[in-house]
């Protein structure tokens, strides 16, 4: 397969012939593997998912599908709990990077020599000399180096970035950091905008491996901003998986008679300046004049909302013009099987901002929909004027109504171009022809850095995970006051623990103890990705609600609901990570942590505070459904028996005269904990073990 690189900047696009410019330049022969990729890619975005990306969406389920084995990385979480169906098909669970407060003392363990990672220092300090305090070179470094340490954990040969600015900027300093090598897929505002500074631009593209351009538009700006990385530039256009767009039954189109009543205009996107939403608007209104019985639908939420909803009531369009906001894509997908027309009126905002490459005219056409957009940047890579849609100049508004009325009016119209325009899709613009490219492009870059591969993947082999999660409810928890000196205890004794926890106390002064410790920890994401999970997998959401209806001993409903999210959100993490044995760090832990057990089939241990803050009942219940665990009640250990142990953790903050007493007593060493801790670690990995071999090897029914 030949890679197409851009085109000089001399050769303009206006020059090129229309046949040139309908067909794409990148030979994508190559698509479909019959083997799979041997390589393991990671992902890091700057905020994922973004619900209006849904070709990062696709691109990742391709390469899944190809066999490449994704690792997934956010620095932000997602603005809203609303996500696309199909992310839930991603085998790969997309990890967050950690609080604020526990980047910092990333940092500060960095700076201290207490990781294995080098701080960047000089780096830092060069990009806020050069740069500014926008750039926040130093927050980009925090980021960095949490994920250089996770995705090198992971065992990632190389790591690729949609959008050049924060994320890949964030990957320049991940790379002086480990050594992982990046790639950058570029789309438009992104660079042109978004970033700011066009020497910060040179310089991220300098650093990775090849940069993709999704249109011949964007990567001509690129080559023509980064001359000296004009090389390693290739144009690869985003594509889109036909199995969520079905062929649509055709139907034969009627002539077209007046006064065209019912016709739909379908619209789609982000509330912002250069979606020209206020031109479609205004083309709406001289069509009501026209005479048009038509209804115009905008998909989309952003910040011109109220502004847009404004101009409709004071055009007397609030019959005809509905602000929908932001919806699924299967919606999305119905709505477009509905439409008659699709529009997108893009233009160029004051500060220079523009759509490149919009993929809702991609889902357009792969809905046999017909086109009206205008000749902006990449869009004419894609609508092919007079075959598969019409195109207007940015902001004309008396043509985009021309165009608008022509469509309306003929049907035949309609159907031609909506046929055209599916083909077009089917025949260039499938995802799995367009991430073909791609995938020579990772391969030949993992190709060319083995040594430092076979190097990360000694350090994963090191620090893999191997069974055993500490479910930690919140932290710093002053009823956990050992729990620091406990995993500290259990790495002396080469326990393989994960410590999870579900929610970060804030405000709170980190002691030394804390700080060492925390960089081993591992933080659930916030509150709006937990709704998310819960809202994605309902199914498991009542199976959950319906268990604990059934229950005569119920866990109050907002210990439930808060833990059950919890469960959800490490359901696949947990398997992901081969935990095999769970142990519950407290009562409240031991909820979600026995969901866990129904959900997966994990063994649980658990350790019970003194204070508990379940009824008794209910945590002798919880108990007896546990392999072993601690409990510092005496009582409470003689009811559950078994593998339990007395929690002498509690008595540890105890003056050491005290514990010398209560020693003689009852008969128990106290001083040293020594051998409590041994006996702890050696139940730990017992139960383990346990649960590993009963999965290898499940009993046979009778």
């Amino acid at each position: 397969m030949t890679l197409r690189r851009a085109r000089p900047a001399s050769v303009s696009l206006d020059g090129l012939r229309r046949s040139e410019r309908s067909r794409p330049t990148v030979a994508i022969r190559c698509a479909a593997r019959n083997h799979p990729v041997l390589m393991r890619l990671g992902y890091l975005y700057s905020r994922y998912p973004v619900i209006s990306q849904t070709f990062c969406d696709a691109e990742m389920l391709a390469l899944e599908r190809l066999g490449v084995e994704l690792t997934i990385g956010s620095v932000h979480p997602p603005l809203t709990s609303l996500r696309h169906e199909h992310i839930s098909r991603l085998r790969a669970p997309i990890h967050y990077a950690p609080p604020q407060e526990i980047l910092r003392i990333w940092e500060k363990n960095a700076k201290a020599g207490r990781t294995r990672w080098k701080w960047p220092g000089e780096l830092v300090e060069q990009h806020e000399r050069k740069y500014g305090p926008c750039a926040k070179a130093g927050s980009r470094a925090r980021n960095a180096l949490y994920f250089a340490d996770f995705f090198s954990r992971n065992g990632v040969d190389h790591l690729h970035v949609h959008f050049a600015n924060r994320a890949a900027h964030t990957a320049v300093f991940l790379k002086q950091i480990s050594g992982i090598p990046f790639s950058v897929t570029a789309h438009g505002q992104d660079f042109m905008k978004d970033l700011g500074s066009d020497d910060l631009l040179r310089e991220i593209c300098a650093a990775a491996e090849f940069v993709a351009a999704e249109t011949d538009y964007s990567s001509e700006l690129l080559r023509q901003r980064c001359p000296n990385s004009a090389a390693k530039i290739y144009r690869v256009y985003n594509g889109i998986d036909l199995e969520q767009f079905p062929a649509p039954l055709y139907k034969t189109a009627p002539p077209a008679v007046a006064p065209y009543s019912g016709l739909r205009i379908l619209s789609v996107g982000r509330l912002v300046a250069f979606k020209g939403f206020d031109h479609l608007i205004d083309a709406c209104a001289e069509l009501g004049r026209r005479g048009f019985d038509f209804t115009c639908n905008i998909i989309g939420d952003g910040p011109l909302r109220e502004t847009l909803q404004a101009k409709i009531e004071g055009l007397n369009l609030s019959s005809r013009v509905n602000l929908l906001g932001s919806l699924s894509q299967q919606a999305v997908l119905e709505k477009l099987h509905a439409a008659d027309v699709f529009a997108l009126a893009s233009t160029t905002d004051a500060q220079g901002a523009s759509d490149v490459f919009p993929t809702v005219i991609l889902e357009a056409m792969a809905s046999a929909c017909p086109v009206v957009s205008t000749r902006l940047a990449g869009i004419p890579e894609l609508v092919v004027e007079g075959e598969t849609g019409t195109l207007v100049a940015p902001g004309d508004t008396a043509a985009l109504t021309d165009a608008l009325e022509q469509l309306l009016r003929d049907s035949q119209l309609r159907s031609r171009y909506g046929r055209a325009g599916r083909a077009r899709i089917e025949q260039y613009f499938r995802i799995k022809n367009t991430v073909g490219p791609l995938v020579e492009l990772f391969e030949t870059a993992s190709n060319e850095s083995v040594k430092s591969s076979h190097q990360r993947r000694a350090f994963q082999n090191e620090t893999a995970a191997s069974g055993i999660a500490y479910l930690i409810d919140c932290w710093p928890d002053k009823e956990l006051p050992v729990l620091e000196r406990e995993l500290e205890e259990m790495k002396r004794r080469n326990v393989p623990i994960v410590p999870f926890v579900c929610e970060l106390v804030s405000a709170v002064q980190f002691k030394r103890a804390m700080e060492q410790i925390a960089p081993s920890l591992e933080f659930l994401a916030d509150p709006m990705v937990l709704e998310a999970e819960w809202r994605a997998n309902p199914v498991l959401a009542q199976r959950l609600e319906q268990e604990r209806a059934q229950q005569s001993s119920r866990v109050p409903s907002a210990i439930f609901l808060r833990q059950a999210r919890f469960a959800l959100a490490f359901h696949k993490l947990f398997r992901e990570k081969n935990v095999s044995h769970v142990h519950a760090t407290s009562s409240r832990a031991l909820v979600c942590a026995l969901m866990l057990k129904k959900l997966l089939g994990l063994t649980v241990s658990a350790t019970i505070e003194p204070r508990s803050e379940l009824p008794r009942e209910l945590t002798q219940n919880a108990l007896a459904e546990c392999v072993g665990g601690r409990v510092s009640n005496r009582k409470l250990l003689e009811q559950v028996g078994g593998s339990f142990l007395l929690d002498k953790t509690t008595f540890r903050s105890a003056p050491r005269k005290a514990l010398a007493m209560v020693d003689q007593k009852i008969g128990v060493d106290l001083t040293t904990g020594a051998r409590f801790w041994n006996e702890w670690a050696e139940l730990l990995l017992s139960w383990s073990r346990s649960d590993r071999k009963s999965k290898a090897c499940p009993e046979r029914a009778n």
